[in-house]
């Protein structure tokens, strides 16, 4: 080969290579462009619905259950005046679980899928309906299966029955089916606008301090907004507890006939004030309760969202 042809076919050499390099690398760039894209623009997949309801079923059995085991204690003490036995504190907290997973999984299933498509269809100033309204939707389909958990719950913790499945018995043999949903519609009353309030102050604060902390939270973070969004919700539902918890545990003696009928006893016999009743205590619980509910629920999203493929394959083609 002359040394012109040689000259040649080196400079043809040098051009191709980068030329080659840069298609390689703006294939990567390509193909990290769609992923991203795909994750953070949100573009309609058929299968996001699948993930995001599959991950929230995860995280809220997980926060469900795991704020459950740590309160259980300290709301059967306080039901019981305080007179309660160490050995008794757990009493029933096996059927118990058996509901509240199941209830935390299908709250969260409707509300994340539920959040994100008012999110994406309403303006970023409606944030906080949106919030709510997920929240409405998401207690209004785990009720179902709340109700007769709480039924049961409370009757066992007022020493009316031993074992959770003797009280389902023994409800549906005095009271029918319906006994295990005492008082639904006071438990709509209060826990619909609970659901609802408490998820919007959270999911407003967190808004609120990423913008002022320019980063995402951390878990001490989440968990100190989600005691102070689990108080305020308490303190201004706790009159609607009060209703609901008589309803829920008058069985089959029916003392009240409804839940105006409640109100009205209550404010005749008791006054006002009665409404008050364990506020203390419930502010203190259900504080401490957002505190661990919402520590593990993000906890948990975060640990199943890095194993989502995307995230897996952006690792690869960074490491290209």
């Amino acid at each position: 080969m002359d040394p012109q042809t040689q000259s040649s076919s080196l400079s043809t050499s040098h051009t191709i290579s980068p030329d080659g390099l840069n298609y390689k690398k703006c294939k990567l760039l390509k193909e990290e462009n769609r992923l991203l894209d795909s994750v953070l623009l949100k573009e309609e997949n058929p299968f996001d619905f699948f993930r995001v309801f599959f991950e929230s079923i995860i995280a809220g059995a997980m926060a469900g259950v795991v704020v459950e085991a740590a309160l259980y204690p300290i709301d059967t003490a306080a039901r019981g005046g305080g007179k309660v036995v160490l050995k008794g504190l757990y009493s029933g907290l096996g059927g118990n679980l058996a509901g509240v997973l199941p209830a935390s999984a299908i709250f969260l299933g409707v509300y994340e899928p539920a959040k994100q498509k008012l999110l994406k269809a309403l303006p970023e100033n409606l944030s906080a309906f949106a919030h709510l309204t997920a929240g409405a939707l998401g207690g209004a389909a785990s009720s179902l299966v709340r109700v007769p958990t709480e039924v049961v719950k409370q009757r066992m913790q007022t020493g009316q029955f031993a074992s959770a499945p003797a009280a389902v018995r023994l409800i549906v043999a005095k009271e029918g089916f319906r006994g295990l949903y005492a008082g639904y519609g006071s438990f709509l009353l209060r826990d619909l606008p609970f659901d609802a309030i408490q998820f919007c102050i959270y999911e407003q604060l967190r808004i609120g301090y990423k913008l002022a902390a320019q980063r995402d939270l951390n878990d001490p973070e989440n968990a100190i907004i989600g005691a102070v969004a689990g108080a305020i919700t308490g303190t201004v539902t706790n009159p609607l507890d009060v209703i609901k918890t008589r309803l829920m545990v008058q069985g089959s003696s029916k003392q009240y006939k409804g839940i105006l009928d409640c109100v009205r006893t209550i404010m005749r016999e008791e006054g006002t004030h009665a409404f008050l009743k364990g506020i203390g205590p419930r502010v203190l619980w259900i504080g401490i309760g957002g505190s661990i509910f919402f520590g593990v629920l993000e906890k948990t999203k975060q640990m199943l969202a890095k194993k989502r493929p995307e995230n897996h394959n952006s690792f690869y083609l960074k490491q290209e």
